[in-house]
């Protein structure tokens, strides 16, 4: 990218402006940056609340100095990991935006470091950032822990970093096997008799793993490793009587385990063994009453050492933006008393 240059401020009625041009040396790159019809600028203009205009690999960008500043670094860094041989799609924008957001003012940070705040996972296939600050914790507890819980909303990326970091520690050789377990209940639906052998009953259940498998590691490599038992899908009902050793387990959609399932599966842990257990515990499955056993664990080994807890919010969400304002709502007519939330609707039928 050619050297930056810092535009001219005018004065409007409410405030100072400012117009900052810059030029990107590869138009090829330039175009992927920008996104496809613009999009990734849209996205910049929407959540930093400037103007942005590109033409071939130019873009100027008008709006409040640090508002500027603020797109500037989220362009070149997006840039930067673009001339690294990385992609960048519309949750690399959000990730990238919502770090600068947290860092305040940019033109009181060193951009080379700020771009380094956020953990990155290192795998053959491509590199994995976190893109929050919820993700980024996530990713230091899983490498400082040895079992570690993940609780939080859909999209927030708790088993995709999950399966990343599994991948990573078995790509370095730091674990033989990657274990792959989930509790076999349907979401709010029976399906009846499921036909096959026990992979195929079970796959329906672990189709986000296998798509996070499949993403992050070669699918030939997946294959293999899966028919020569490297990579292992363990229902949890079988893993009793099991001592997993120099094995990464995940435990995904834990919030449908009893008190029981969790008691079991948290003491299968053998020597040189990781553990990563995931949930979201607003989607419980379990019968009516029934304690949820990703609930009780968090509580209950809040303090334990070695034990690492990451809850994630709407503000980690990295699927489309509309998720994180759906999960928002939810949220907050979670944390209406019933008996208001029932008043309100028949004034409102009313």
């Amino acid at each position: 990218m050619r050297a930056f240059k810092p535009g001219r401020t005018t004065m409007s009625d409410a405030a100072a402006t400012t117009q900052t041009a810059l030029a990107f040396d590869d138009n090829r790159l330039a175009s992927t940056l920008f996104g496809q019809y613009g999009q990734n600028l849209a996205l910049i203009e929407r959540k930093l609340g400037v103007v942005a205009d590109s033409r071939g690999n130019l873009v100027n960008i008008e709006g409040s100095r640090e508002a500027c500043g603020q797109a500037r670094h989220v362009l070149e860094t997006l840039y930067d990991q673009l001339k690294r041989g990385g992609d960048v799609i519309t949750g690399d924008v959000e990730g990238a935006i919502r770090q600068v957001l947290a860092q305040g003012s940019l033109f009181e940070v060193d951009s080379s470091s700020a771009r380094a705040q956020f953990e990155e996972i290192s795998l053959r296939k491509r590199p994995v950032r976190a893109r929050t600050a919820g993700q980024d914790a996530y990713v230091r507890a899983l490498r400082r822990n040895a079992l570690v819980f993940g609780a939080g909303p859909a999209g927030t990326g708790k088993t995709w970093l999950a399966v990343a970091h599994a991948i990573w520690l078995f790509e370095r050789k730091e674990a033989d096997r990657i274990i792959l377990s989930r509790p076999a209940v349907e979401a709010g639906e029976r399906l009846g008799f499921l036909p096959g052998d026990m992979r195929e009953k079970v796959d329906p259940y672990l189709r986000p793993i296998y798509d996070a498998l499949f993403d992050l590691m070669e699918p030939r490599i997946v294959e293999r490793a899966l028919q020569s038992g490297e990579i292992e899908i363990a229902p949890l009902a079988f893993m009793r009587g099991r001592t997993l050793s120099n094995a990464v387990v995940i435990l995904d959609e834990a919030q449908n385990t009893t008190h029981m399932q969790m008691k079991m599966f948290l003491t299968r842990l053998g020597e040189n063994s990781r553990m990563i257990v995931t949930g979201d515990p607003s989607q419980v499955d379990l019968p009516f009453g029934q304690t949820s056993g990703l609930a009780e664990a968090i509580r209950l080994l809040a303090d334990v050492e070695g034990v690492g807890n990451v809850v994630f919010t709407h503000e980690d969400v990295i699927r489309h933006e509309l998720v994180a304002r759906i999960v928002a709502a939810y949220d907050r007519a979670a944390a209406v008393p019933a008996g208001i939330r029932a008043g309100k609707d028949r004034e409102g039928k009313k």
